[in-house]
């Protein structure tokens, strides 16, 4: 009997948990593309934990929420692309060119990678690590 028998057997609805897994990871994605903080938001645990390589700082998901309301303010035509994703017990990893444009019409590229741990559907952890010098340029205003 395979699991999914045995699960329909018992009453019990068969999960994919690297499915689930990849679900989130595309949801949280395509949700900063279009900009949407609120679903952002409902991906996260609320005590999620944030941290990139550039700073070695440690966020909440509150205070990284605000820092992607004004990368989304500042870069037009937000795109993940290249995505690789790996998942693993508990998480995945992604690795992705992200592209966008700035207000003044520069088009801007940053390669990332980001790793991520996810329980009952959130992420409770990302780490996100990219070149330091490489993300100056999105934070230019007019």
């Amino acid at each position: 009997m395979t699991r999914n028998e045995r699960d329909q057997t018992y009453g019990r609805p068969y999960t994919d948990p690297d499915a689930d897994t990849r679900a989130v990871a595309a949801r949280f994605f395509d949700a900063i593309e279009c900009g949407r903080i609120d679903e952002v938001r409902s991906i996260y645990s609320p005590d999620a934990v944030i941290w990139h390589n550039t700073d070695q700082r440690a966020s909440t998901a509150e205070e990284n929420l605000e820092v992607l309301r004004a990368f989304i303010g500042l870069i037009d035509n937000r795109r993940y692309i290249d995505r690789r994703l790996q998942t693993f017990p508990g998480g995945f990893v992604q690795q992705h060119t992200l592209t966008g444009t700035r207000q003044d019409g520069v088009c801007l590229t940053l390669h990332a990678c980001i790793v991520c741990q996810v329980s009952h559907g959130r992420i409770t952890r990302l780490d996100e690590y990219f070149d330091s010098l490489a993300v100056d340029p999105w934070w230019v205003t007019g």
